[in-house]
């Protein structure tokens, strides 16, 4: 079953292009619920995100769709999924507040949570946008921290744009280049290692901190 699904995602050029060939548009409504329940859903981050984007934009540029609708389609559904995704923390927020500590959780983790995020939350609902499984718990950690909704909104919505719009219109232009096309797999691996690399260099720096004492 892993080496099936690993096989799908170093395929999905193909299974995209077999899609648009079959369904023409209503391949945007595919990509739309994918990419809504990535953003939208706190139990699904491991969905291909970076690389399905840059793919839709070389599959869209092959089979003559509009690109400008399918970022407009995934744009919407980043800023939707997002959106669902803070409401669902912020439902839940309240309830663990009132929760008392134990072996599994702290409150003073999750007063640092609130602290963080009235500091810095902006620029973390943005630049997670490009970071595999942190792009699907920020939002709902923002719900969690109770942060203005206006405020999240607005970093919402810069930070659903921008990731879209890179991707998918990177794919569009370079995507059918005969070289790109020849080592897609290569390149699919590399944005899935670039987009991790904020991650692991987190992880480290905490891995040391906590070995150090410090």
């Amino acid at each position: 079953m892993l080496t099936t699904l690993f096989y799908s995602l170093l395929s999905l050029d193909e299974t995209l292009a077999m899609l648009a060939v079959q369904y023409g548009p209503w391949l945007y409504g595919l990509l739309f619920l994918v990419i809504f329940a990535e953003t939208g859903l706190v139990v699904l981050p491991f969905l291909p995100g970076d690389s399905l984007l840059f793919i839709s934009g070389t599959v869209v540029a092959a089979a003559g769709l509009n690109v400008h609708a399918l970022v407009a389609v995934l744009a919407l559904a980043a800023i939707l999924g997002d959106s669902l995704n803070y409401s669902i923390g912020r439902y839940i927020g309240p309830r663990v507040y009132d929760r008392p500590d134990s072996r599994w959780f702290r409150q003073e983790h999750l007063r640092r949570t609130k602290a963080f995020y009235d500091r810095y939350g902006g620029v973390t609902i943005v630049i997670g946008r490009f970071v595999p499984i942190i792009r699907t718990f920020a939002p709902f950690l923002a719900g969690v921290a109770q942060m203005p909704y206006p405020k999240f909104l607005a970093y919402n919505v810069a930070g659903g744009l921008l990731w879209i719009s890179s991707l998918v219109y990177a794919g569009y232009l370079f995507g059918n280049i005969p070289w790109v096309r020849n080592n897609l797999t290569l390149i699919v691996l590399g944005i899935v290692f670039v987009s991790l690399i904020p991650a692991i260099a987190t992880f480290v720096s905490e891995r040391r901190r906590a070995s150090t004492g410090g």
